[in-house]
């Protein structure tokens, strides 16, 4: 499902615990070609908290680290599954497509993260499953296309 998003300055923030700049700053800011990838990142990863947040789901964490790497988003679905989200944010397709970053190596290591923060989590936090989505965003421009896709691996 590919939802085309135009950036809107009506909303306020994109999330507290990412930026503080409103979607009119970054908007702006994304038609900078010297904008560099980490801040693009940042943008999708914030922009997708906010489309997971549209849709009930409860943000449980967000850049957590550990040896194998981060896990971008951890989130709790309103059915109660706790879902580990790797968001890949693009501009251009020349590199292949956004979703197809997470190679089988990546994956593994985002396996192993989750299981570290499933095993530190005090108290537990209540689910009925885990999965491991890609949110796929392309910044066109001024529009914002993301591509989630539900138990990607």
């Amino acid at each position: 499902m590919t939802i085309a998003t135009p950036v809107s300055p009506a909303i306020r923030t994109l999330d507290d615990a990412h930026s503080d700049l409103t979607f009119a700053q970054w908007s702006h800011r994304l038609t900078d070609p010297a904008l560099p990838a980490r801040t693009l990142g940042r943008y999708g990863e914030a922009a997708t908290c906010q489309w997971l947040r549209e849709r009930s789901w409860h943000i449980l964490d967000v850049n957590w680290r550990t040896r194998y790497g981060e896990i971008d988003i951890i989130a709790l679905t309103p059915h109660r599954t706790i879902v580990f989200v790797e968001v890949k944010t693009r501009r251009t397709t020349r590199y292949g497509l956004p979703q197809e970053a997470v190679h089988p190596a990546k994956q593994m290591n985002l396996r192993r993260a989750a299981t570290q923060w499933l095993a530190q989590q005090t108290p537990k936090v209540p689910h009925i499953g885990i999965r491991f989505d890609v949110m796929a965003v392309q910044v066109h421009g001024d529009e914002v296309h993301m591509h989630h896709i539900p138990e990607a691996f």
